[in-house]
């Protein structure tokens, strides 16, 4: 048996790995009945319904501006002016803003595949680092190198196993997912406006979505094995979400750094899954003529954020290679 398959079967065989990603399904399940149940499919009786409260709000707000406006007349102060009182228009009362909340697939799915790459992700860096993680507390990683004496082949091999793992598994997760919530939208919503273009656009963001999941796997797969326990990548990734990116953002924050979302992973992650975030600088003064407030704004594209993931990526797995070839095994 090969140094791949043996890997394979033994990430795919490991209680941890198949409880783990049926607690994974179980939250996805329970998601996507949320939005099923939450979402209702406009119908012309709900339409019917949504516009008869609309008129009735539309009328009630007529006779109170128009009862204001009387007690305005009749107190006849100086200054008054009751002509400029607000008098309720029927654009403001809008059907549609009356409906229960319905499932559109093109505008809404988006941010359905932004959370299942976040859930997913999560669940990689996990398994990634427990795989890894526990070969090195358990002195299953010393055995191995016994029969196959190539660290690096023996590490490479397992992070190329893991990381055809997660391939397999985000997809037929992405391709689930995605006909759940095209059933959502057809029973729930609606399906209208799904152009090839459309198609291309959701193909694609799934696309970056499976590679942050790998991305994740490998990162905890790399500081697991560099600190060769489980708990170091964990610690690190507690320290870095709460530590680094909580207190990071308060001390920014406080300073009036500009564009301080930038610091922070979160936003790096939005532009990669979205292809672009704007940030706006609000501490900056207003610029602008005419009596017009603009504060200056700065655009991060995914081409800034894929160099960002990819220089970490070559940082950490780069150093638990090169540690894995000076350090001793024992």
């Amino acid at each position: 048996m090969s140094l791949y398959t043996a890997e394979t079967r033994r990430l795919t065989k490991r209680r941890f790995t198949r409880f783990f990603l049926i607690g994974v399904v179980l939250l996805l399940g329970a998601i996507a009945a949320g939005m099923f149940l939450t979402n209702h499919k406009n119908t012309p009786e709900v339409v019917a319904a949504a516009q008869a409260k609309a008129d009735r709000e539309f009328q009630q707000a007529v006779v109170q501006a128009e009862a204001e406006r009387k007690a305005c007349e009749a107190q006849a102060q100086p200054g008054n002016d009751c002509s400029q009182m607000w008098t309720p228009t029927r654009e403001e009362f809008q059907a549609q803003w009356y409906m229960p909340p319905t499932f559109n697939f093109r505008k809404n799915f988006g941010d359905m595949v932004t959370t299942l790459a976040a859930i997913l992700a999560m669940a990689a860096f996990v398994i990634g680092a427990s795989f890894v993680g526990a070969e090195w507390s358990s002195g299953g990683m010393m055995n191995l190198l016994l029969w196959r004496p190539q660290r690096l082949t023996v590490l490479n091999t397992k992070l190329a196993a893991l990381l055809a793992v997660l391939t397999a598994v985000t997809v037929l997760l992405s391709a689930v997912w995605t006909g759940v919530f095209a059933l959502v939208a057809n029973l729930r919503g609606t399906f209208g406006g799904m152009t090839s273009g459309a198609w291309q656009s959701i193909l694609l963001m799934e696309l970056r979505g499976l590679v942050i999941v790998l991305a994740a796997g490998a990162l905890g797969f790399g500081l697991a094995s560099i600190g060769r326990h489980t708990a170091v990548a964990m610690g690190v990734a507690i320290g870095v979400v709460v530590v680094l990116q909580a207190g990071l953002g308060t001390v920014l924050a406080m300073a009036q750094v500009k564009y301080l979302e930038m610091y922070l992973a979160p936003t790096w992650i939005a532009a990669w899954m979205n292809k672009s975030v704007e940030l706006v600088d609000y501490n900056a003064p207003c610029v602008g003529a005419g009596g017009t407030c603009e504060q200056p704004t700065l655009t991060l594209t995914w081409g800034m954020a894929g160099v960002g993931l990819v220089a970490v990526l070559a940082l950490v797995v780069g150093t638990a290679m090169w540690t894995l070839r000076k350090r001793d095994i024992t």
